[in-house]
C-alpha cells in the first residue's frame, strides 16, 4: 500500500529530528518546505526548511543596545521517501 504525503513528511521530520544530534543540535524552526511525488510515483521528495545560528555574532548597529545579536542562516534538506514503504532513502542538501 502506498503511503500518502502526511506519512511521507513525518518520516522526513522523524528521521531529521533522529539525526539531529550529528548535524548540529542548534537547530530551529524546522518547516515543511516543498513535497513532490516522482513522475513514476516510486519516491516522495519532501524539502525540510531550519534555521541555524551563523557562526559569527557582532554588536548591532544602535548605540543603546548591549547585548549580542545573532544572525540566523536558512537551510534546507531534500528527503527521498519510498512511497511504498515510507523509508527515508536518502537526505541532501537542498540549494534554492
Amino acid at each position: 500500500m502506498e503511503i500518502n504525503v502526511r506519512s511521507a513528511v513525518v518520516a522526513a521530520k522523524k528521521y531529521f529530528e533522529d539525526i539531529q544530534d550529528m548535524i548540529g543540535n542548534s537547530i530551529n524552526d524546522i518547516l515543511l518546505e516543498e513535497v513532490e511525488l516522482s513522475e513514476n510515483k516510486r519516491f516522495w521528495y519532501v524539502t525540510l526548511g531550519f534555521s541555524r545560528p551563523v557562526a559569527k555574532t557582532e554588536r548591532s548597529l544602535i548605540p543603546d543596545a548591549i547585548s549580542l545579536t545573532t544572525k540566523y542562516e536558512r537551510e534546507y534538506k531534500m528527503f527521498t521517501i519510498d512511497a511504498e514503504t515510507g523509508e527515508v532513502k536518502s537526505m541532501k542538501i537542498r540549494e534554492v
